[in-house]
């Protein structure tokens, strides 16, 4: 006789097959090609807890991005002198497998940020040390074509030790893809192009305005979008703060800029990374050094930020984090500590609670979390 089961397994069938295909990817300051540089876990969105499904052997993969159609985009041979490159892999979602593709020389030394438009036609990378932003056209296998552009800032600001000239920190593309922005933390700017996918070459064009100023000293760092598009915020790494801005057609008018830590703390900052709840109404910033820390905020209809608290990161110098696109779990990546903590997020309070088993991966330096 054929026993009968019950609603209640195949509800849970039916929640363990789906919190199934959420994968997340790790990148690392590995420091050697002969060892892993890349891995991929799968993330039960049920329980948080993290499973290894396959790494690849690179050197320095210090950023990832991830698109829908499955290609992995890194910033590789970073912190290498006279070095540096962007190397496109596959990700299979169905053999669980990771496929190396190609490798373009990135324009510069030291990358550290790279981009994909929303054609996955172009990609688009930021170099650090020498200051460069580049542009490669994407094949239609999506592996990286030719470099079609090359630009180069030189121009510093106000600080002596980190700002004798300009560094590019990352590469956002505003909400409707017209144009992108580039932090320059040594220059103190936010650059600004517009943007033509259809274009045959040079897809990149200056506008009216070239850059966008800020804080004298403050070093603007990495760039994001609420999720109505009405709003952009702006972390700065030296300065310690978040700055506000409403947006509109290319342009960034400055709405308010406030501290990412506590008044006690001064001096001596090293914010990193900031990314927005998925219903917009949470702003989360990282702070490394003598915090180690998420900066948590609400944010108002107005787009102006309220602190709500701060978490600790449970690890040494928390580079880059994630959320997943449910907006249920918050994963950072601790680099000198080599850990990884994924953290429950109450999409009420915004506060966040670890939640799982922390994972190992030396060096850890950056996340990106992609369901299938």
């Amino acid at each position: 006789m054929i026993k009968k089961l019950s609603p209640l397994f195949f509800i849970l069938f039916t929640i363990n097959t789906f919190a199934q295909n959420t994968y997340v990817f790790f990148g690392s300051y590995n420091q050697n090609q002969v060892k892993e540089g890349i891995y991929v876990y799968q993330l039960d969105t049920v329980s948080g807890r993290l499973s290894k499904i396959t790494s690849v052997k690179v050197g320095n993969p210090s950023y990832l991005t991830v698109t829908p159609n499955g290609f992995i985009y890194a910033c590789t041979n970073t912190k290498t002198p006279n070095e540096g490159s962007v190397s496109a892999y596959k990700f299979n979602p169905t053999t669980k497998s990771l496929t190396f593709m190609n490798r373009q020389e990135s324009g510069g030394e030291n990358p550290v940020y790279v981009t994909v438009d929303a054609s996955e036609k172009w990609i688009i990378n930021a170099n650090y040390t020498d200051a460069g932003v580049s542009v490669h056209h994407l094949n239609q296998d999506g592996s990286i074509g030719a470099m079609v552009q090359n630009f180069k800032f030189t121009e510093g600001s106000i600080n002596p030790e980190r700002q004798t000239g300009a560094h590019i920190h990352s590469a956002v593309f505003a909400p409707d893809f017209k144009y992108i922005f580039f932090p320059d933390l040594g220059a103190d700017k936010i650059r600004a192009y517009t943007f033509n996918e259809t274009a045959a070459s040079e897809p990149l064009q200056n506008t009216a305005s070239t850059y966008i100023p800020t804080t004298p000293g403050g070093g603007p760092r990495h760039f994001t979008f609420h999720p109505n598009g009405k709003f952009a915020y702006c972390i700065e790494e030296m300065g310690g703060a978040v700055s506000a801005y409403v947006y509109k057609n290319g342009g960034l008018d400055s709405l308010q800029r406030i501290y990412t830590h506590p008044e006690t703390v001064t001096g001596g900052f090293e914010s990193s990374d900031i990314h927005i709840s998925p219903d917009g109404k949470f702003l989360y910033a990282s702070n490394r050094g003598k915090e180690n820390n998420i900066a948590i905020f609400s944010i108002g209809e107005n787009g102006t930020l309220k602190p709500v608290g701060y978490q600790s990161t449970l690890g040494n110098h928390p580079r880059i984090f994630a959320i997943d696109p449910s907006g249920k779990f918050l994963i950072v990546t601790n680099v000198n500590s080599s850990n990884v903590i994924v953290f429950r997020r109450d999409a009420i309070t915004g506060l966040l609670i670890k939640t799982g088993k922390e994972i190992t991966i030396k060096n850890v330096s950056c996340v990106q979390i992609t369901k299938y």
